[in-house]
């Protein structure tokens, strides 16, 4: 991917909390991407349609969709943060500690 479409993605990661995010997991879109992995460099190969790529970090629980267990704790904590992106029709998501979110962390 050209350097000027990744930089397009990384100027779209956003912070999002769980309760704006819930309703993406209920369309089944959202995919949790473990905080090893960089957020951009797995929608870049998301958008590359790098399936042999997305296919490891799936066997390797690296990317997954959310459990019934972390949604409970999510909802639990409306406000909790994430880093996310969206590359149609997924939209990744990576857990951010709370300190993380400035808007929570100052509020």
């Amino acid at each position: 991917m050209p350097d000027d479409a990744m930089q397009g993605l990384a100027e779209q990661v956003d912070t999002a909390q769980w309760q704006w995010l819930r309703a993406h997991n209920e369309r089944g879109a959202l995919i949790l991407v473990e905080r090893m992995l960089e957020l951009v460099t797995v929608g870049e190969r998301v958008v590359a349609d790098d399936s042999a790529m997305v296919q490891s970090w799936l066997a390797s629980h690296l990317l997954s969709k959310p459990t019934a267990e972390q949604i409970a704790a999510w909802d639990a904590v409306p406000a909790k943060p994430f880093a996310m992106l969206v590359v149609s029709p997924f939209v990744l998501i990576q857990e951010l500690d709370l300190a993380e979110n400035d808007v929570t962390a100052s509020a």
